[in-house]
């Protein structure tokens, strides 16, 4: 039988704790891109979650139901936030449907609803994930019909509900998705650059930076505004999922009027609109055209400063400050040869005119940041979608900074 592997970003670790005794305690898990779940934990503990704990690419807590609201309205960092329903050991596939149609589903959701089931596995002694996806599915329909004598309908598309089937090479869990739509979905950006970055890494480039709002950001290479518009919310104080709708309000444990409380108490530490020391500049002038866009879309337009020009002429917009980019390093953009010239040049540009600045840049090429020339003082290993990344961090010190 083959040994599957886990199918990259979007598979939780169940933890080894067992069930909450408490019915009114739920085990959580938070998915992320992986070099994330540090900073995630952080700000789910936060919003009041217990038993955190940081894995690989997600965070394990535990609280009530309602902690979900919270969690999918105000994390920045999170992609998912699901919760587990069961977990068992198991041996073969018929474990894994008899596991699956134990469950009382019908407490959990409607059968007016239609469901979609995703699996994931590590090691997982399984011949097929897409044959579990079959099992599980048959294990949730059978148990509706069993329980009330008609199934609910299978979407792939535009489900009301998803339910998360996790394996290793002992154990299932199953999860429901409290999110629906991926968390980084959030908001209208409908003008995108080259290389664009998820809402949630932008925001974690902003946390790993330990950017607050009173310290002055520069995105030089700005591109179609992500991190700009992420820092510019922050700054407002702004839930990142305000104005979107979640996966829990079509679960049968929802709860509404605790729903728009939770909203209530979110809206009401909103800042109003006004500039911020938020800067962001780029070469093209379309490009930072679709910054505006992007930026006008989510009422930010008076918050971020933006400017047409070179970088590598660019001077800093105050005596101190942070500087977070994710410059072009290869990846279907120009050609390498182009970008060595330009490495060396943007080391040159930061020990010139950004002394007092630290520099937070984003790179999926290990060689081309050897170019700048500069020493990081620290590097953090990312993951943009599939692509492995590092952050470097540059304190930036006049006359310093030499390899």
């Amino acid at each position: 039988m083959a040994t599957l592997t886990r199918r990259r970003g979007a598979a939780p670790e169940p933890a080894a704790q067992p069930e909450a005794a408490d019915p009114a305690v739920v085990q959580f898990y938070a998915t992320c891109p992986r070099g994330l779940a540090d900073a995630l934990a952080a700000e789910l503990a936060a919003l009041g979650a217990a038993d955190v704990k940081a894995g690989d690419a997600g965070v394990d807590f535990t609280g009530p139901f309602e902690l979900a609201y919270a969690a999918n309205l105000e994390s920045r960092l999170a992609t998912r936030i699901l919760a587990r329903v069961s977990r068992f050991d198991y041996r073969n596939e018929r474990d894994i449907y008899d596991g699956a149609k134990r469950v009382r589903w019908q407490a959990h959701f409607g059968v007016d609803r239609t469901f979609k089931v995703d699996t994931n596995g590590v090691k997982a002694p399984v011949k097929s994930l897409d044959f579990i996806t079959l099992k599980v599915k048959d294990a949730i329909a059978d148990a509706f019909r069993e329980a009330l004598g008609k199934r609910p309908d299978v979407s792939s598309r535009a489900p009301d509900v998803r339910v998360h089937v996790f394996l290793d090479a002992r154990w299932c869990t199953l999860y429901l998705d409290t999110s629906g739509e991926p968390l980084f979905k959030r908001g209208r950006r409908d003008q995108v650059g080259e290389a664009p970055l998820k809402k949630n890494l932008a925001a974690g480039l902003l946390k790993l930076s330990g950017w607050m709002p009173d310290v002055p950001l520069l995105d030089p290479m700005c591109g179609a505004g992500t991190i700009l518009i992420e820092a510019a919310e922050m700054a407002l104080g702004r839930a990142p999922g305000r104005g979107r709708a979640f996966g829990f309000e079509n679960l049968a444990r929802f709860d509404r009027a605790a729903w728009e409380k939770v909203k209530a108490l979110s809206a009401a530490r909103e800042l109003a609109v006004g500039p911020r020391a938020i800067h962001g500049s780029d070469l093209y002038g379309r490009t930072l055209d679709a910054a505006r866009a992007n930026l006008r879309d989510m009422d930010l337009e008076g918050v971020v400063s933006l400017k047409q020009v070179n970088l590598l002429e660019l001077s800093a917009p105050a005596g101190a400050g942070l500087l977070v980019t994710n410059p072009p390093y290869g990846v279907r953009l120009g050609e390498k040869e182009e970008l060595a010239k330009f490495y060396p040049e943007l080391g040159h540009a930061l020990k010139q005119r950004f002394a007092g600045w630290t520099a937070y840049i984003l790179s999926g090429d290990t060689e081309l940041p050897k170019l700048i020339r500069l020493s990081a003082t620290k590097r953090t290993v990312l993951y943009n979608g599939a692509i492995e990344c590092r952050l470097y961090e540059y304190r930036m010190v006049a006359g310093g900074n030499r390899p």
